[in-house]
């Protein structure tokens, strides 16, 4: 009895020591977001000051105000041209990366054929490349293509980057469902399209919608290969248009800080709006064992 007793202590001690560490790594992993979101708030004096400020003493939405060039001689940064450059590059590059997976997904979990094991890991491989890496390759291609300071130089990018990891998503997927519920409705009358999109797609839509979720975010967020193949306004990302805040001697850390917040946002958004898909999704393509 004492050893049961015993046992069951050192579980609860256990699982309250991983609960303890899980909370301690996840402030450390906030503590720059909220430090962004907070000195969007704040002048630059108060984001120097040593010993530094955490709370804002006079929030304000002055840095805002700023970058929209409201109330002030300040130029204004071109916020929505960059927003319409973003949106436009990911959520176009989003629907070409899901319709090219879904095809490759499937067909690597339903069919077989020469090769499948090669390609497959051909395609992790590239997607293990980091993408700064692939920039002077990709630069001097697009501009001998001339699609240098295109959205479509970005699109092709990012649809490229994305590929690999959706198809990989999406093919753990379809693998979870049974083979025998698109050959049931076959025989029932369905033909092999039926079947998917009536049968396996709508049992899948969890795990696709998790698939989007990610290349959109990627498309999103991402600075690098978007600096080096950018230049105007006309196909500038909200990432790369934080380089406007820098000049050859200093930096608006506190317009830079209001810029991330409004990048940060609609990813933020889109999560919420989609975290019961992507939760389910993200449970449903596990592996059983």
């Amino acid at each position: 009895m004492t050893a049961a007793v015993e046992s069951q202590t050192s579980k609860r001690l256990k699982r309250a020591g991983l609960t303890a560490l899980t909370f301690l790594l996840m402030v450390v992993m906030c503590v720059p977001g909220l430090w962004v979101v907070l000195s969007a708030f704040r002048p630059n004096g108060e984001i120097l000051a040593k010993p530094p400020i955490w709370v804002p003493e006079a929030p304000s939405f002055d840095n805002f105000r700023k970058i929209f060039g409201l109330g002030t001689d300040q130029v204004a940064i071109p916020v929505g041209s960059y927003f319409m450059n973003s949106l436009i590059i990911a959520l176009t590059s989003t629907v070409i990366a899901l319709a090219i997976g879904m095809a490759g997904g499937y067909a690597f979990a339903r069919y077989r054929f020469k090769g499948k094991g090669a390609i497959f890991l051909g395609l992790m491989l590239f997607r293990a490349v980091p993408g700064i890496a692939l920039s002077l390759p990709v630069f001097i291609i697009w501009s001998k293509l001339g699609i240098i300071d295109t959205k479509l130089g970005l699109i092709i990018v990012y649809v490229s980057l994305n590929v690999p990891f959706t198809i990989w998503l999406i093919d753990g997927f379809f693998r979870q469902i049974p083979l025998s519920l698109s050959e049931a409705a076959q025989v029932d009358g369905c033909t092999r399209w039926q079947a998917f999109w009536k049968i396996e797609f709508p049992l899948a839509r969890s795990g696709i919608a998790a698939a989007g979720v990610f290349a959109f975010l990627t498309s999103w967020n991402e600075f690098a290969l978007a600096s080096q193949l950018t230049r105007s306004t006309t196909s500038k990302t909200l990432p790369v248009g934080l380089l406007d805040f820098t000049a050859q001697f200093t930096i608006d850390w506190a317009g830079m800080c209001a810029m991330a917040v409004i990048i940060i946002v609609p990813a933020l958004i889109l999560t919420f709006l989609v975290q019961k898909h992507l939760i389910a999704g993200l449970t449903f393509g596990g592996v059983k064992g």
